[in-house]
């Protein structure tokens, strides 16, 4: 087990005292050594070493995603690149991506909060941990690799996609915790049917699903199809990745590592705290990441805290799954997808008109977008070889702007609704 009591259940005062110190240290690190926050504390005319109080923090400013891409790629970095060991990147609403970066500490302190959370999902040493999430500069990926290895159990990094083969590694390998989205896991189970292949006859027992919404019926679904028991957790590369929060197998919240995270539910337009339970906006500040420390940054996902105290003894607070978004952000296939990075393909390729619309469906429980575009008149006129190049050149570019596939559907001029004021880009017909 990797079950670290002397911190999942310290008594109140003495966590809040423990993130008063860190937060007092993280304050000092970037006003220090990030000039992006050295001119905002400045030109508040902040005294931060003054802080008394956790209160004070919403004295601080706040970061949000477009600072991070003005800053990129190292300009909100604390620490010299030398020191820096890993580095992550994601993308942004207009494609220019935003980069984070770990120092040995911060990939430490991350292995040890994923191993929290495999821990607090019932996961042991002795499990073999399948991991069906993307490798590469996206944070899922490695981040449960290194918890599932600080943990002590097996790994096999499958990575995501090629689903039989998937099935006959969990097979062969005798598979006990499945990691991946929870659409994808619903995916599989529908594979497995069609291969003839009773889920009984395998050794799953959990799931450790995040990277997009879900909902409480899905998570039945999953437990009855697979036969396991799923569990929901939470990360966002931008405060560190997986690991930040995730429920335990009471399945009645997810438990927010306090120490390592000092977590504000605000209402997103006025900015203040919201009432007990209710739903806002979480806002994050980290309190022990040496190379990226983030300042209350606006994760725009929106949630609340849940009330009482877990059986499972861990005393930190717990926030109820993520219930939607702030902004108009669209989480596909465990990718964010802004509308925005769509619009700027389009407007770059010939033909196309500023008309477009979204629809994103979910079939099989996978999801799929399909970009409807409107196109010059003529071209309907024009050999269908035009059409087909048109679609094939959109459906390229729009694939290495997203880092997924989309369906691309040509229509008329004047096709599409027209709106006064803001326009409806999206219709999401997911029903989770």
């Amino acid at each position: 087990m990797y079950w670290q009591e002397d911190k999942e259940c310290m008594k109140r005062d003495e966590l809040e005292q423990l993130q008063l110190e860190r937060l007092q240290s993280t304050l000092y690190r970037v006003g220090t050594h990030v000039p992006f926050y050295r001119k905002k504390f400045n030109e508040m005319a902040l005294d931060y070493e003054s802080f008394a109080s956790l209160e004070d923090i919403q004295q601080l400013p706040f970061t949000v995603k477009q600072d991070l891409r003005d800053s990129y790629p190292y300009g909100l970095f604390a620490v010299p690149l030398r020191e820096v060991v890993r580095l992550h990147s994601s993308s942004g609403t207009t494609g220019q991506a935003t980069v984070v970066g770990y120092t040995k500490n911060d990939i430490k302190n991350w292995s040890d909060l994923v191993a929290r959370v495999l821990c607090g999902a019932g996961l042991t040493a002795d499990d073999v941990i399948q991991i069906a999430f993307g490798y590469g500069l996206f944070t899922g990926g490695f981040g449960l690799h290194y918890g599932a290895e600080r943990l002590g159990a097996s790994v096999i990094p499958i990575s995501a996609g090629n689903t039989k083969r998937q099935i006959q590694i969990m097979q062969d390998f005798k598979t006990t915790a499945l990691v991946c989205t929870p659409s994808y896991a619903l995916n599989i189970a529908d594979v497995l049917f069609d291969m003839g292949v009773n889920p009984a006859g395998l050794s799953l027992k959990f799931g450790l699903f995040g990277a997009e919404p879900w909902s409480e019926a899905m998570r039945q679904e999953i437990n009855q199809k697979l036969g396991i028991r799923a569990t929901d957790n939470y990360g966002l590369s931008e405060v560190m990745g997986p690991g930040v929060a995730g429920e335990c197998s009471e399945c009645n919240g997810l438990h927010i590592s306090e120490d390592h995270f000092l977590v504000e539910i605000l209402d997103p337009d006025t900015l203040e705290p919201v009432k007990e339970g209710e739903v806002g906006e979480l806002v994050i500040t980290t309190l022990t990441k040496e190379a990226f420390p983030m300042i209350r940054y606006r994760t725009r996902d929106l949630t609340r805290f849940m009330p009482g105290d877990c059986p499972c003894g861990r005393t930190g607070k717990r926030m109820h799954r993520i219930l939607g978004r702030t902004d108009d952000m669209l989480i596909i296939k465990g990718v964010n997808v802004f509308p925005t990075q769509i619009e700027s393909v389009l407007f770059n390729i010939d033909g196309t008109k500023p008309h477009y619309r979204i629809i994103v469906e979910r079939e099989n429980h996978q999801d799929r977008a399909t970009v409807m575009v409107e196109v010059q008149e003529s071209l309907f006129s024009d050999r269908m070889s035009q059409q087909r190049e048109l679609i094939d050149t959109i459906r390229k570019q729009l694939s290495s702007e997203l880092g997924i596939g989309v369906a691309v559907k040509l229509v008329e001029e004047k096709t599409l609704e027209r709106f006064e004021g803001k326009g409806k880009r999206v219709i999401d017909k997911r029903k989770l």
